[in-house]
């Protein structure tokens, strides 16, 4: 596949056009994801499956700290060495919740990394807390586009096909100049909530769960950098409209905010819009990307609120990428472009 991206960067003092075309326009409260090629589910690795208490798996060895309000006590191979985590939450914003957490390998004890937040979309809200906070591990293949940037150069098959000849030659030369560093990547189930002009009344719970909570476990027990600035955020979907409530009315928690085909409805754009100018406001140095694809249901829908962004001074970027709205993509350009735009932004380096 041949050409390249389309890129937008907004309220950097230069403007873009992009052709118009016909598209797919669905509303939040009755669309349901529908996801192409879907693949029969693999099934949760082994953990402790306690009630109320957090479940473990073997990855790197971390000195457990005190608990911390909010969640279930520590229980398992607290000394074992680690790679993921499995936590419950019993007092969630919307109910008991489930994280799962993907961990780098560390070279040393003395190794820390920044850490990204990221939301599934929809299609896991409706398999439980458990499997569904496991959506980016497993059905997104997250695992495999961590080991994949950690061996470049990329193939096309690792973007699904779902990439430009152009897209991907720059994937490799900046894999090539910089290697991919790693982030611990934290995923929280997102039940079928946020929707329409409730979506910015729950979108405080479900901040303050991640802000408050969620994020200072994670500085306490796995091996973070534990700052704003080495925060991100982001989703996919349902996820991204998730990322962008979260992340822009908590701005000072997070140093980037990510958003990928982020299920948007025309009439909340201005909403959207006076959020982000906020954010700004609050936090000049905060990164934000829209992320959107040819085929995808919530084009114009992100492109439209692109535009109202740079009318109102928000710096940002909108990235056009190829590929549909499935599983698929999310498997291919979902994972590998959400971890590699932040595990650059949140070392202070420039987008791809």
């Amino acid at each position: 596949m041949t050409g390249g991206p389309v890129r937008v960067m907004r309220g950097s003092g230069w403007f873009s056009r992009w052709l118009s075309a016909a598209f797919f326009s669905f509303s939040l409260g009755t669309f349901e994801l529908g996801c192409e090629d879907r693949s029969a589910d693999a099934q949760p690795a082994a953990a402790l499956e306690m009630a109320g208490a957090q479940s473990v798996l073997p990855s790197q060895l971390l000195e457990p700290p005190a608990a911390i309000p909010g969640a279930a006590p520590e229980t398992g191979l607290a000394e074992e060495p680690r790679r993921e985590l499995s936590w419950t939450f019993p007092r969630g914003p919307f109910g008991p919740t489930d994280v799962a957490i993907s961990l780098p390998i560390a070279q040393s004890p003395e190794d820390r990394f920044p850490v990204l937040v990221a939301f599934h979309g929809r299609g896991e809200s409706v398999k439980g807390s458990r499997r569904g906070s496991r959506g980016w591990i497993e059905d997104y293949g997250l695992s495999r586009a961590i080991s994949r940037l950690a061996a470049p150069p990329l193939r096309a098959d690792d973007f699904e096909s779902f990439v430009t000849d152009d897209r991907l030659a720059r994937f490799n030369t900046a894999l090539a100049e910089r290697p991919y560093a790693g982030l611990i990547v934290v995923c929280p189930f997102l039940p079928d909530v946020l929707k329409g002009a409730r979506a910015f009344e729950e979108a405080g719970p479900l901040a303050d769960f991640v802000v408050d909570v969620l994020l200072p476990r994670v500085y306490a027990k796995t091996p973070a950098q534990g700052t704003p600035a080495t925060t991100g955020i982001d989703g996919v979907s349902l996820g991204g409209r998730a990322s962008l409530l979260v992340g822009l009315t908590r701005p000072q928690a997070f140093g980037s905010v990510g958003a990928l085909q982020a299920a948007l409805d025309p009439k909340e754009l201005a909403r959207f819009s006076a959020l982000a100018a906020r954010a700004a406001s609050q936090n000049p140095a905060l990164r934000l990307r829209l992320l959107t694809s040819d085929e995808d249901y919530f084009r114009k829908e992100n492109q439209r609120l692109s535009v109202l962004l740079e009318r109102g001074g928000v710096a940002h970027e909108l990235l056009r990428v190829v590929g549909t709205h499935s599983y698929r993509f999310n498997r291919g350009p979902g994972s590998l472009e959400m971890l590699v735009f932040h595990d650059r932004a949140l070392r202070g380096q420039a987008p791809l």
